[in-house]
């Protein structure tokens, strides 16, 4: 209902949810290939793979750290998990994605990059991106019922992490290993939008057990944030409708 209702207030509706990625992209490839000569002959695609997916994480997060609050309506008339709210955001993000997913296919596929076994890591990838994203959307849903000013943190770290994750640039052309591993290793994000790199352009499967980590640490976060939220329900209600 959400999305439909989404779609409904913009004429070309739907296909915004192809569009707004694709001009994202656009202008990052004017600016960093066209004005910056990025000197990539393969930018192109590997702006799409880093952009795209940051897309879904930034969007999510930052739409889902709000659902809260803004749904502060419906809290006040009915007792209803909180845990709701950002879920639902995540999982409408995540439909719009799923087309966005298609997209980039077809683009690689036109660009003459072939599918190979190592495409078969895109579904342990795409599952541990998804826990990271929960994890996430819970604690900003929370810590934005807690005090509004985080609504503003929020996007402000997500144009930090844009500037630190490898989305314009590679990580791995760095000049230093250890800086490189030192990036990989202390942003997750980082290494997750190079693992896609590496599947989809490289076909190299990723480090399984890096991925393995951020997988089982998210899920543990998910866990613990939905226990609180529970926990926590009704303060988070009051917090909620006196903000």
């Amino acid at each position: 209902m959400a999305l439909r209702a989404s779609a409904s207030r913009y004429y070309l509706g739907y296909l915004w949810w192809l569009l707004e990625p694709l001009l994202w992209v656009g202008v990052f490839y004017v600016v960093f290939n066209m004005i910056l000569d990025s000197r990539r002959a393969d930018f192109l695609v590997f702006l799409m793979c880093g952009k795209l997916t940051f897309i879904w994480f930034s969007k999510a997060v930052t739409q889902a750290s709000n659902s809260i609050v803004a749904n502060r309506g419906l809290i006040a008339k009915i007792d209803i998990p909180k845990s709701l709210f950002p879920m639902a955001t995540v999982q409408e993000n995540l439909y719009k994605q799923l087309a966005v997913f298609a997209l980039l296919f077809a683009t690689l596929w036109v660009s003459g990059y072939a599918v190979s076994a190592a495409w078969v890591w895109l579904l342990p990838l795409i599952a541990v991106n998804y826990l990271m994203i929960v994890a996430c959307a819970l604690i900003g849903a929370c810590l934005v019922c807690m005090a509004r000013d985080f609504s503003m943190f929020i996007p402000l770290g997500m144009t930090f992490l844009l500037f630190t994750s490898g989305i314009f640039w590679d990580v791995r052309d760095l000049g230093d290993p250890a800086k490189t591993d030192l990036v990989l290793a202390v942003n997750p994000l980082a290494f997750v939008l190079d693992a896609y790199r590496q599947i989809l352009m490289y076909q190299t499967p990723p480090d399984a057990g890096h991925l393995l980590l951020i997988g089982l640490v998210s899920a543990v976060i998910v866990i613990g944030m939905a226990w609180v939220m529970r926990r926590g329900s009704q303060f988070l209600a009051l917090k909620a409708l006196t903000a």
